[in-house]
């Protein structure tokens, strides 16, 4: 709340603000150096050296490392929220993940980095990367399925197998585009979703 007859805010406000662009600067500086060194030879102490803060300044905001790597996946999953539709039209919403790129290529490289560390059943986010993972699959199934219900896919396609394909594509895309940036990805993108268009409109409807 402002004050009303200066219409400008109270010191509190004023702090919580504070607060709120201090805790995304982090955030942002985190996703920038897991990226670039993974949660392994990331520490809170260099986080905090490049966000221009203390360490207790960074545990202020996140109570440990852990809570901190949840919140940067958070981060990923609230970005990929704002820009798609997952009960929209399947071949739109792929033809749209190649903006990701461009738009948050920290968001990018920080997940996929993450997702290799933590293939192991003991590392700290590998439960929640994999439950991530899961739901990625049974979205895209869901959209497979309504395509087949709405006669504009084919029925004879298993649509939890066609998923995993998808998926594994998008994550081989990310990790390759991470390594040569110079890949074409519009081109790539367009070629693959056009031959899954292909591919899952019936046989009368080609």
């Amino acid at each position: 709340m402002s004050d009303s007859e200066t219409g400008t805010p109270r010191p509190y406000e004023t702090l919580l603000a504070k607060g709120e662009y201090r805790k995304l600067q982090i955030l942002a500086v985190a996703q920038r150096l897991l990226a670039r060194n993974g949660w392994r030879n990331t520490t809170l102490a260099q986080i905090a050296r490049e966000a221009g803060v203390s360490t207790a300044g960074v545990l202020h905001h996140f109570e440990s490392k852990e809570q901190l790597l949840h919140a940067v996946l958070e981060a990923r999953d609230t970005d990929d929220e704002l820009h798609s539709d997952r009960r929209g039209d399947l071949i739109e919403q792929l033809e749209n993940v190649v903006d990701r790129f461009r738009r948050s290529p920290d968001l990018v490289g920080m997940f996929a980095v993450l997702l290799i560390e933590n293939l192991d059943p003991d590392a700290p986010l590998h439960d929640r990367l994999l439950g991530r993972y899961r739901a990625a699959v049974a979205t895209i199934a869901g959209g497979i399925r309504r395509g087949q219900r709405d006669g504009r896919y084919r029925t004879d396609l298993d649509p939890a197998v066609k998923a995993v394909e998808i998926v594994a594509f998008l994550n081989g895309m990310e990790t390759s585009w991470l390594l040569d940036p110079s890949i074409p990805l519009n081109r790539v993108f367009t070629e693959y979703v056009r031959s899954l268009e292909r591919e899952l409109m019936p046989a009368s409807t080609l």
